[in-house]
């Protein structure tokens, strides 16, 4: 369901007083808003969410140990393949492409997670809970894709309370990557891998509706290069 927006000004006044309060480098005058007044708001479908959360799931476990074969299985039995992007599909059937950015989609999870109201919190000082992966489908037991769909009580957010988290971390991105950059401390316990990781799941999962914004992007798509 679409909402009107909130007064994008005014949300990120709050996500700078955020930025602030966590020590980090302000972003620069000027620096662009995520919506413009008048814009609506709505997450994609509760099933494409689940299905992205359980693809990068996945990814993840390769990342970890779990075989090609039991991955391939997985998907094919979930009659996800055709959603696996063709960067992950490589890695998941030959371990082909960059090992490290597929483990940092942990925090990817964690984002789509929290959209889907399995995870509390989207703390930018905090690594996922603990208990994250026993929201997730249990892969070395054999859960199906439906079993974990049906056990999970799947709460998905409040689309402008998730385009308000996500202005935070259009910022957050900056901020922690200049202060990483400066040599400045960082407020917590995660880096400037992870908020990107978090605002990449917040940028594909909140779909904003304007004069001024595109067809929503398929994931390899998201541009977090501004």
């Amino acid at each position: 369901m679409q909402k009107a927006v909130p007064d994008p000004r005014a949300v990120r006044e709050a996500s700078l007083d955020e930025v602030a309060r966590l020590g980090l480098p302000q972003p620069p005058p000027g620096f662009p808003l995520v919506w413009e007044p008048g814009d609506t708001v709505e997450l994609r479908p509760t099933a494409d969410l689940e299905a992205r959360a359980a693809v990068l799931h996945v990814v993840v476990a390769r990342c970890f140990g779990m075989p090609t074969e039991a991955a391939m299985s997985w998907l094919l039995g979930s009659r996800l393949v055709d959603l696996v992007t063709p960067p992950e599909w490589q890695f998941v059937i030959g371990a082909k492409g960059d090992h490290r950015s597929f483990v940092l989609h942990h925090d990817a999870v964690f984002a789509l997670a929290w959209l889907l109201g399995l995870s509390r919190h989207l703390d930018p000082t905090s690594p996922p809970e603990d208990r994250m992966m026993s929201q997730m489908p249990d892969l070395p037991a054999g859960e199906t894709f439906g079993q974990w769909r049906s056990r999970s009580l799947m709460s998905p957010r409040d689309p402008v309370e998730a385009a308000v988290l996500l202005d935070l971390h259009y910022c957050l991105d900056w901020a922690f990557q200049q202060a990483q950059e400066m040599g400045r401390p960082l407020p917590g316990e995660i880096d400037a891998n992870a908020i990107g990781q978090r605002r990449w799941a917040l940028e594909w999962a909140i779909v904003f509706h304007g004069p001024y914004h595109d067809k929503p992007p398929e994931w390899e798509e998201v541009d977090l290069s501004v």
